[in-house]
C-alpha cells in the first residue's frame, strides 16, 4: 500500500470508528427511554417548587433532576432487559437495542446497575436520604414488581404499575424537605390517576401488539366499552384529585391561577375521554391517540400552572 493510499484510508477508518461509537452510545441511551423520562421529570420541578414555596437552589434542582434521570433510566434499562423476549414480538418495540443486538443482555444489566448506583449515591450525597431511598424503591418497584410480576400476570398491571410513574413527585418533594407532606401525596395522586387514561389510550392503539406478546393489558382482555368506561372514571378521578390540591396546598402558594387552570384543563381532558367513550358506543373509529396526546399536554400544562402559581 502506498503512502498516499494509507493517508486516504486512515480518515475513513477513523470516521467509521467514530460512527460506530456514536451508534453504540445512542443504543445504550435508547434503553433508558428518554421520552418517558422527560415526561416523568415534568412533575419533579413543580413538586420541588411547592415544597420550597419558590425556586429551590439551582444546585439542588439540577442534582435532583440528574439523579431522577439516572433512576428512571435504570428502571427502563432493566425493563428492556427483562422484556426483550416480548419486545421482539411487537411492532412498537421490535427496534429496541436489545432486540436488534446493538446491546447485549449482559451489557444492559451492567449499564442498568451502574445507573442505579449512580442515581442513589448522587441523590444521597446532594439531596436527602429519603429522596435516595424513594428513588431506590421506585427502581425496584418498576423493575421487579411491575416488569417481572404485574405486567404479564394481571389485567390491573397499569394501576399497579402507576406507583413508580408518580414517584418523581415524592422524590422531588423529599429532596427539598427530607420528609413528605399532604401536598406531595395529593400531587402524587394526580399523576397516579392520570396514568390510567394516558396509558390505556396507548394500549388501545397497540392492542394487537400486546395480544401478540400475550401481555394482559386491559384493552386486550376487556371489551372496548369496558376500557372506555374505566378510562372516563379514572379521568374524573384525575380531575377531582387535581382540584383537591388547592385546599391542601394553599399554604404552599397554590391559589386561583392553579385552580382555574386545573378546572379548565380537567374539562378539556374529560371532554376527550367522553369522546372516546361515545365513539366506542357508536362503533366509530376510536382515535385513542387523540386522548393520549392531549393527556401529555394536560400534565405538562398542569405542572406549569403549579410553577406559575407558586412564583406569583
Amino acid at each position: 500500500m502506498t503512502a498516499l493510499s494509507e493517508r486516504t484510508t486512515a480518515p475513513a477508518r477513523s470516521a467509521r470508528s467514530s460512527s460506530s461509537v456514536r451508534a453504540r452510545v445512542l443504543a445504550y441511551v435508547g434503553l433508558t427511554k428518554p421520552r418517558i423520562i422527560e415526561l416523568l421529570l415534568i412533575t419533579t420541578v413543580p413538586a420541588m417548587m411547592l415544597a420550597d414555596r419558590g425556586w429551590p437552589s439551582w444546585t439542588l434542582l439540577l442534582s435532583t433532576l440528574v439523579g431522577g434521570t439516572l433512576a428512571a433510566g435504570a428502571a427502563n434499562v432493566f425493563n428492556c432487559w427483562f422484556d426483550r423476549d416480548i419486545d421482539r414480538l411487537m411492532k412498537r418495540t421490535e427496534r429496541r437495542p436489545l432486540v436488534t443486538g446493538e446491546v447485549s443482555p449482559t451489557g444492559a444489566l451492567v449499564f442498568g446497575s451502574v445507573l442505579t448506583v449512580a442515581a442513589i449515591v448522587l441523590l444521597a450525597l446532594t439531596t436527602t436520604p429519603l429522596a435516595a431511598a424513594l428513588a431506590a424503591g421506585a427502581i425496584f418497584y418498576y423493575s421487579v414488581l411491575y416488569t417481572m410480576v404485574f405486567k404479564r400476570r394481571t389485567r390491573r398491571n397499569t394501576e399497579l404499575g402507576g406507583v413508580p410513574g408518580a414517584a418523581p413527585v415524592l422524590i422531588g418533594w423529599a429532596a427539598v424537605t427530607g420528609s413528605l407532606d399532604w401536598p406531595a401525596v395529593v400531587f402524587f395522586g394526580v399523576v397516579f390517576c392520570w396514568q390510567m387514561p394516558h396509558f390505556w389510550a396507548l394500549a388501545i392503539r397497540f392492542k394487537d401488539d400486546y395480544a401478540r406478546a400475550e401481555v394482559p393489558m386491559l384493552p386486550v382482555v376487556a371489551s372496548e366499552l369496558s376500557v372506555a368506561r374505566q378510562t372516563v372514571v379514572w379521568t374524573w378521578l384525575t380531575v377531582a384529585v387535581s382540584l383537591a390540591l388547592w385546599p391542601v396546598a394553599d399554604d404552599y402558594g397554590i391559589a386561583w391561577i392553579y385552580t382555574v387552570s386545573a378546572a379548565g384543563l380537567g374539562a378539556w381532558l374529560l371532554v376527550e375521554a367522553h369522546k372516546l367513550l361515545r365513539r366506542v358506543k357508536q362503533g366509530a373509529e376510536t382515535k385513542p391517540m387523540q386522548l393520549f396526546h392531549i393527556s401529555i399536554s394536560y400534565m405538562a400544562l398542569l405542572s406549569a400552572a403549579i410553577v406559575v402559581d407558586v412564583l406569583v
